[in-house]
């Protein structure tokens, strides 16, 4: 299991693939291995760099509230580390957050985005959401939290398949018996990160092609966070997912695959 040492902290990482490099940053609560369903399919065409973000996973779970900005550089520290002078990048959610502020922070080192589900601002239901992210990790039993999670990201659709339904509980079980469960604080530094990121005004700086994708039915971030972000970046473009919420990705996994593949071999 492969780790190195940037910006203060240890990264636990991953490489899968050859080619161009593409690095994969994903959301709060989530560790890389999240990302085993799209990887598998990637890797086929590009040097795929997965890892856990600070705070979840087998990284570093320093104490206190972290900042996007100090997310992205972990990321910048990381390609550095392998000797990547550039990538491109592709966030889910709290990692399309961190995405977009590798492109702000690290310019040089981004060559295009894909930005799954991100957000370039919070309001107050965001914030409250976020808050009380942080109380049901503080009460609940990982299985419930598991739940929990699981009710804010998949559609109705997911939840009335039955097969999709069986796997929802089987989730909980894994949860239930995870042998590394994310720490309070760890969720708690994510979830501070996730909600003081503001750089709507910094959109128009990114100059490389992004592509802003989510579900039109999101109830964790809703499709006016994509809009914002697609509206503000000059060269950008925007796909949302009809009968998806924020787990699209996994709810048209196929299409969702394949899209992103053919929008990086066009635009990397």
């Amino acid at each position: 299991m492969p780790y190195t040492t940037v910006n203060g902290i240890r990264l636990h990482y991953q490489e899968r693939g050859k080619g161009k490099p593409l690095l994969l940053i994903m959301g709060i609560t989530a560790d890389h291995s999240v990302w085993e369903k799209h990887v598998s399919f990637w890797e086929k065409n590009y040097r795929c760099i997965l890892f856990d973000n600070r705070g979840v996973g087998l990284s570093d779970k320093p104490e206190g509230a972290y900042t996007t900005a100090q997310m992205a550089d972990d990321s910048a520290g990381l390609l550095k580390a392998l000797n990547i002078e550039n990538a491109a990048v592709v966030g889910v959610s709290m990692g399309g957050a961190i995405a977009l502020q590798v492109a702000i922070r690290h310019p040089q080192m981004v060559e295009a985005m894909v930005l799954m589900c991100p957000w370039a601002s919070c309001d107050r239901k965001a914030k409250a959401i976020f808050t009380h992210m942080m109380h049901a990790k503080a009460h609940l039993r990982p299985e419930q939290f598991s739940n929990f999670i699981q009710l804010l990201i998949f559609h109705k659709s997911t939840w009335d398949d039955d097969q999709e339904y069986e796997g929802l509980m089987q989730g909980q079980k894994e949860a239930a018996f995870a042998q590394v469960q994310q720490p309070l604080h760890g969720l708690e530094g994510q979830a501070y990160a996730c909600m003081s990121h503001e750089v709507v005004d910094q959109l128009p700086d990114i100059k490389v092609p992004a592509l802003v994708i989510g579900g039109k039915e999101d109830q964790f971030t809703p499709e006016w966070m994509a809009k914002e972000v697609a509206s503000g970046i000059p060269n950008s473009e925007l796909h949302l997912y009809e009968d998806a919420g924020h787990a699209f990705h996994w709810e048209k996994i196929d299409d969702f695959n394949t899209r992103v593949l053919n929008w990086l071999n066009m635009n990397y």
